[in-house]
């Protein structure tokens, strides 16, 4: 029995701001794709599946705030925003790099409209962030982000404030590690591409009556797409693979 519903709404809708925040940023969640009415439905779900868990790290909180329990709500929307930046950010490494790849190996198609979001974006591009994420999922990729919202209620108590500095430290140390997951992952590219626009420059030299550029487009986007046909599996595995790092790490 419920001895104070006043205090269990309270408790409820400050869980809600932490992991509405998330779930309204978080990468599959938050896409054009996904209604605004499911997204608020999951979070609901979410947040009153784990409020009793964390009842007694939330509840002691919000019981007779007063006035204060509106820049509660502002803080913990904040903390729970970050929370899905980190995984959003390590996303958006996954289509930077696949915008970098078809830029190396020359596939520079009209762009079309993205599979996940309104905007126009390559379609190799697009099929690789599209795979990743769908990945992502398939390894149940969003309980390890629910599971850090659940572990940040004792890192980041309710109730303590914003800390911005360590907000932005977090930020900072999830871009640095995104960025070199994702320089690793396009490597192959990087020297292949080096490599064949490095050769293809000599051969210029040789011969510069010899209109080089319309002769080595096809040949370099077939190498380049033959390595994406080699390379691709285990692209998305280390894709996969530092997922979890990077949040637990953010």
């Amino acid at each position: 029995m419920i001895t104070d519903p006043e205090g269990t709404v309270l408790a409820l809708f400050a869980a809600f701001c932490r992991i509405g925040g998330c779930i309204m940023i978080m990468p599959g969640f938050s896409t054009a794709r996904v209604p605004m009415q499911v997204r608020l439905f999951i979070a609901v779900a979410l947040s009153m599946a784990i409020l009793p868990i964390m009842w007694t790290d939330i509840y002691p909180q919000v019981a007779g705030k007063g006035h204060t329990y509106i820049y509660l709500i502002a803080t913990e929307s904040v903390i729970g925003a970050v929370i899905g930046l980190v995984a959003r950010y390590y996303v958006l490494g996954l289509q930077f790099a696949g915008t970098a790849i078809t830029m190396l190996i020359g596939f520079n198609p009209p762009p079309a409209t993205d599979v996940l979001e309104e905007t126009a974006e390559n379609q190799l591009t697009s099929m690789i962030s599209f795979a990743g994420l769908m990945l992502l999922f398939m390894l149940d990729f969003h309980h390890v982000i629910f599971e850090a919202i659940a572990q940040s209620y004792r890192v980041m108590p309710i109730g303590i404030g914003f800390d911005p500095q360590g907000m932005l430290i977090t930020l900072t140390n999830s871009l640095g590690q995104t960025f070199l997951i994702m320089l690793r992952l396009a490597s192959p590219f990087v020297i292949y591409g080096l490599l064949f626009n490095v050769a293809i420059g000599m051969v210029n030299r040789l011969a510069p009556q010899v209109p080089v550029y319309f002769i080595s487009q096809p040949y370099l986007i077939l190498g380049g797409l033959f390595l994406l046909y080699l390379g691709i599996a285990a692209m998305l595995r280390l894709f996969a693979d530092g997922f979890a790092p990077v949040m637990q790490g953010g």
